[in-house]
Order: C-alpha cells, then structure tokens, then sequence
C-alpha cells in the first residue's frame, strides 16, 4: 500500500520530532541531518534539498540580522525599548504594552523586520529590569504572528492563499476582509498570552553578576544634573535601588557624604551619586541622559563611536610614575590620551570622588582610548596589564536619526511594493554599512548562521513530504474523519490539516499544500469557497507549536534560551484557543 519514499520519510519525521523534543542534539543538526538523510533516500534531489539556502524569505532574514544590528549599535532600540516598556508594573502588564503595539504594526508591515529589530530590545530590557527573558521572546514572537492575521498584507500567508484563489478564477481576499476574524482572534490571543500564557514559559535568567558588599568592585562617580528626569524623587522611584550589576553605596551632597542611601533619600540637582558595578553596566550608567562622569574636551561620553573607542582594564604597576598622584592630578588624558571612567581597588571600597584618588600599584582602571591602545601601552612599565573590557555599543546621536530614516524608507518600499522585499533589505543593509552605522566586522557577527541553517532546510523536508505523499495521506485521513459534521466539521478538518502541516514544516508551504484539499471541499459540498480560504489562512499563519514553523520562532529561539518542549507547551493551547475562535467567528459570519 505505501512505497519505500512514504515509509522512509514518515520514519525520519517522527525521529526528528522525537529528537528535538527530547533536545538529544542541537536543533540545526537534527534538522540538517534530516535533509541529508532524505536526499540519499532518494526522496528529493540535491537541487531539491538546497533550494532553500537560495530562497528570499532564508536571505531576507540574513539581511535583517545586520539591519538589527545596525539599530542596536546607533542606540535607536534603546529608544524604541523605552516607549514599549515601563519596567514597574507586573508581568501582564509589561506584556501587553509591548505586545499590542507589535500587533498592530505587524498588521501593516513584515513580521520578520520588526522582530528582528526587537530582540535585542526585549533582551536589553529585560536583563536591565531583571525580568526573564524567556518569558517575552515567545510572546515578541507570537504578537507579529496575531498581528499578521487581522489584513491582507499582515503576513506572506495570507497573499499566497489570495494569490491561488486568484489562479484558479476567484477574486481572492479583500484587503480587510480577513480583519473581522483575525483582528477579535489576535485580541484574544494576546490577553491569554498576557493573563495566562506567560506562566507555562520558562524562568531563564541570564548568569549576571549581582553586585553588593563582597563583589570585584570599579567605584564610578556621576554628578546629577539639570536634565535628570529623577530629579526630586526618591531613590526607590528613580529605579536606582536594585540596579542590575549596579550598586548606588554614596551621596556626596553639598560637599557632606551621606554614609547610608536608603530608598527614601530624594535626589536633588548636584549631587554625586557612587556606584560600584561591571564595566558594562557602568558604561550603560554613563548614556543615562542627565547623570554625568565627567565632560571631557577629547571624549564626548555620551556621544562617543564605539568603532573608535573601546573600553580597556589595566593595573598601575609598583614603578609606575602614576603612584601617588591623584586623578586630576596626574594628567592621564594628556600621557595616554584616555579617560578614566572607573577604578577598582582589592579589598577596599574607594570614598572620594575620582578626581581625588590617589593611584597606588595594583589599582584597576576602566578606561576609554582609542583601539590601538592595547599595542601602545602593553609593554609598558607603567602597567602590570592592559586587557580589553567588555563595551556597550555607542554612535553620535546623528547616526540614530539616519538610521531609523532607513529602516523606515525600507519598510515604505516593502509596505507600498516598490521594489522586491529582499531588495529592499540588502540595500537597507548595505547603505547601514557604507554609512558606518556598523562596521563590517559586526555586520558579519550579527548574521545567525544557525537559525539560517534552520530555515533553509525546513523548505527542503516540506518538499520531501510532498514528494513521498506522506502530506496527502494526513490531508485525505484528516479531512474524511472530520466531513461527517457538517460545515462546522468540514471548517474544522480544513483548519486541522493546514495548521498540522504548519507544525511541520513552513506556514507558506502548509498554506499551498492544504489549499487544494479545501477547494475539493468546496467543489464536492457546493458551499461557498471564501470562508475555507480564511479558514486556511488562519490556521496556515497560527504557527505556534513549534520553533520551526514559522520564522520568527526560530528567530527567538536561541535569544530566548528556549528548549523545543517550551514551544509545545505554550503553543499546542494557543493553536487550540485561536482554532476554535476563529473556526466560530468563520462558521457565525458565513454560515
């Protein structure tokens, strides 16, 4: 009854599931080696299998990678992160304030672009609010999903299931005809993402440090000035109380130190706040618009090129001419032509500001120099050391305007079909580079090869599941079983075989194989066609189940830390909950 090509393929599907569920090997592996196995069964060709590694929707993502990137090195999803995000409410809240907003431009636009813009956003957020982050890449994910669903241009899905019903003769979709059941079904899913959902996601924390009395401490003195937004509230409110990898110890105020900072001290204009923290965070501490470290004539702290300058750790040696001179002093800028941003000496908590430090051997300045600072001073005798600290990226603010004037100008040309989506993209990307927004070297360390290894061979089993019938077998089994129920049933196999074909493999390749078993449906019953294609639409684009089957589930896979369970187990009930919302809202406006 079933040749070697069915038995073969339905054997290794089951495996792969097997194996990523049970996350026995890395996800890119199984998936590849999936590929490989298919092509020496002889179920597709090499041509077949690596089509994919060629298809747009695989080199968009590629692109979008460094367009992320981009935006993340000029500071403009640092921005973006503030609008979406508060960072005092409870976890519902902070759901759905950035969910919303994602929906609704997901609606319009790509969903690809926009999570691919978001993650480092949500990512920065979250560690800085010591929130999971496990427990907002999914629901990133799924919003631009919902999204999606409530226009015609909201998802590639939705214009392929419009594009076949053009082919064979009918009309196709309106452009908001699809919006009065996507658009209550993506409500829906959010306030369930928001008020249930995110307790079945896991509560993975990044490994940051929590700094306090006995942690490595680099003391950095910041001045509170005019444009601190904080001014005049308490400590407690102004978010300084339970920094991450920060810790507010000092107040120096009118020239009195205050020798404990309680959460209820109120911040005034003037004062010298002293933190000890990671050099990454006191390098995020020094962007905060208002608080200062100090203002230098060679180095613009709060508007300096991370291309051009990056952070250095080094430790005054016993014979160097800098012992015993304080900060201000010793003229350091002018020697090295660096700025001394932190210092951290063992076993003792520094009090004075850092202009009035007196360097001893052994201490340990975080400092700002241009790149070549390392081969200037490693063999110098006035260091023991001179290592490279972590850095946050930094761009003139200029760089922030010009980029968010590309990525608008890309999604306008996407949105109004002026030119190719991947055209758009590559030429976003490339235009980002030229202009320096990012160097090439970061560009080429943004791309994920592994997500990209990922997608492209998912296309190469969606066409293996189609050569070996095993994608028809599901389809005529599924739909014989659920026909017997009316119209209602006929709607429900319709959804079920669309969304268990986009469990397995891509949303748009389930969207083209369930299409003709709908339109039989409707031939064989006379009902009226438009309403199985919403139907298809739907569930084609409620790709919530697993990592690979939609894209931007894979693109949130690895920043989230997820495990291929985690998809299951919050996205088997949210294909359930959208399901049988919109197979109700279709069965009450057409039948």
């Amino acid at each position: 009854m079933f040749d070697f090509a069915f038995i073969y393929t339905s054997a290794l599907i089951l495996l792969m599931t097997l194996l990523l569920i049970r996350d026995v090997f890395e996800t890119e592996i199984v998936i590849f080696a999936t590929l490989i196995l298919l092509v020496l069964g002889r179920v597709i060709t090499v041509g077949e299998a690596f089509h994919g590694f060629s298809n747009h929707g695989m080199l968009t993502i590629a692109f979008l990678f460094i367009v992320a990137a981009a935006l993340q090195q000029t500071g403009v999803l640092n921005i973006i992160g503030e609008k979406l995000f508060s960072g005092d409410g409870p976890i519902s809240f902070e759901l759905l304030r950035f969910m919303l907003p994602v929906s609704a431009i997901s609606a319009f636009f790509n969903n690809t672009p926009i999570v691919a813009m978001l993650i480092p956003v949500v990512r920065h957020w979250a560690r800085k609010n010591d929130f999971s982050v496990s427990k907002f890449m999914i629901p990133l994910s799924y919003a631009s999903i919902l999204g999606g669903m409530c226009t015609l241009i909201g998802t590639s899905t939705t214009l392929v299931v419009h594009g076949l019903m053009i082919e064979n003769g009918m009309s196709g979709f309106g452009f908001f005809e699809i919006s009065r059941v996507g658009a209550p079904v993506a409500l829906l899913g959010l306030l369930a993402l928001a008020f249930i959902g995110h307790r079945l996601l896991p509560d993975r924390n990044a490994p940051i440090v929590q700094l306090g009395e006995h942690t490595r401490e680099f003391v950095v003195e910041m001045k509170v000035e005019e444009n601190y937004k904080h001014i005049g509230k308490t400590i407690e409110q102004a978010g300084l109380r339970h920094l991450k990898g920060l810790y507010l110890f000092q107040i120096e105020r009118d020239h009195t130190l205050l020798p404990s900072v309680g959460p209820d001290e109120v911040i005034r204009l003037g004062d010298r706040l002293f933190f000890t923290g990671l050099p990454d965070t006191i390098l995020e501490l020094q962007k905060t618009p208002g608080l200062s470290i100090l203002k230098d004539i060679a180095f613009n702290l709060k508007n300096y090129d991370s291309d051009e300058l990056g952070t250095f750790e080094v430790v005054v040696s016993a014979n160097s001419p800098l012992i015993g001179q304080n900060v201000r002093d010793s003229q350091f800028r002018a020697k090295y032509n660096a700025v001394i941003l932190a210092i951290h000496r063992s076993g003792e908590r520094i009090q004075k500001k850092i202009g009035d430090i007196v360097l001893r051997g052994g201490d340990t300045l975080l400092i700002l120099a241009k790149h070549d600072f390392t081969t200037r001073w490693y063999h110098s005798n006035d260091f023991y050391l001179v290592s490279r600290a972590p850095g946050l990226p930094s761009k003139p603010k200029w760089y922030s305007w010009f980029a968010l004037a590309v990525i608008l100008l890309m999604i306008i040309a996407m949105a109004a079909g002026l030119i190719p989506i991947l055209a758009a993209v590559s030429l976003a990307s490339v235009v980002l580079v030229i202009s320096k927004c990012i160097s090439p070297e970061d560009a080429r360390k943004s791309i994920d090869l592994n997500v990209l290894l990922i997608i492209a061979s998912a296309f190469g089993i969606s066409r293996a599941l189609l050569n070996s019938g095993v994608a028809d077998f599901m389809a005529r089994e599924i739909v014989t079983a659920m026909g017997a129920f009316g119209p209602l049933g006929l709607l429900a196999g319709a959804y079920v075989i669309t969304n268990i074909y986009t469990i397995i493999i891509t949303n748009n390749a389930a969207a083209a194989l369930a299409f003709p078993v709908a339109l039989s449906i409707t031939q064989q019953t006379a009902l009226d066609p438009q309403p199985f294609f919403i139907t298809m639409a739907i569930a084609a684009s409620a790709s919530f189940a697993t990592p690979i089957s939609y894209q931007t589930n894979m693109m949130v896979y690895g920043p989230g830390g997820y495990k291929f369970k985690d998809f299951v187990r919050i996205g088997l009930p949210m294909n359930i909950l959208i399901g049988l919302a919109s197979i109700t809202l279709i069965y009450f406006y057409y039948f």
